[in-house]
């Protein structure tokens, strides 16, 4: 792709006017390739320079993409099934780009997992030296005292190993039934539902509502949303990119 002005590719990267993207590079406050340029005149090729405004990376035309998706209870994280179980890759047929699915929901769990077709943003996410957090919402069968939540920040053992619970609060509670929201990072096979089995609070219902600083807000189950500007750009970052 020939170089285009940098303004350009930063306008276009929806952080505003070309005038107020000018007054970006002329304060000093963007990077190309780890470099502040402040020249209005510089070129960049979108497609392979990495570019930080404020050091948060911009959402660019590189052709990487990323996409938040609700996963529905019941549908398997998968592009494909050859047994023709309803899958992820079922919902992003009209996507153009080939995206894989980051890190994985079991079928019984909804909620947030994220799609794309950027190779080393996706082994960032799921490399563990990142310690990228995944919130999740649990309704949980009985009531959760308050030693069950001092042990689940103690950190319960699970295949010898503790599980790294950085935050879980009681959001809602009765006799029979306790909703709970906690923070971890990591993402060993059903480990949140495996934390609260061993605990004796068996997993009713379990929905990832954020990964990183991605939140699934009020995306509807089974609905995509493209990742962008700020939001993509605080993503990368997280994860050194």
């Amino acid at each position: 792709m020939p170089e285009v002005r940098l303004q350009k590719v930063l306008a276009e990267a929806g952080l505003g006017s070309r005038r107020k993207c000018e007054e970006f590079i002329s304060s000093g406050r963007v990077t190309v390739d780890g470099v502040i340029v402040d020249e209005l005149g510089s070129r960049v090729d979108p497609e392979v320079s990495i570019i930080h405004i404020d050091g948060v990376r911009i959402a660019q035309a590189s052709g990487k993409v990323v996409f938040a998706f609700n996963k529905p209870k019941g549908v398997i994280t998968a592009m494909s099934d050859p047994h023709g179980q309803q899958c992820v890759g079922d919902f992003v047929t009209n996507i153009e780009e080939r995206l894989f699915h980051v890190g994985r929901l079991d079928s019984d769990t909804e909620g947030l997992l994220l799609l794309t077709n950027d190779g080393e943003l996706a082994q960032r996410l799921g490399h563990p030296s990142y310690g990228i957090s995944k919130t999740y919402v649990a309704k949980v069968s009985g009531n959760f005292d308050k030693n069950a939540l001092r042990d689940v920040l103690a950190g319960v053992m699970i295949e010898d190993r503790p599980v790294e619970v950085t935050r879980c609060r009681i959001i809602d509670q009765s006799k029979a039934v306790t909703v709970l929201e906690l923070e971890i990072h990591e993402g060993r096979n059903r480990i949140v539902r495996r934390l609260f089995d061993a605990l004796g609070y068996p997993v009713l219902d379990l929905v990832r509502v954020q990964v990183g600083p991605v939140k699934l807000a009020q995306l509807k189950s089974g609905q995509l949303r493209q990742i962008a500007n700020a939001e993509l750009g605080k993503l990368y970052l997280a994860v050194g990119l």
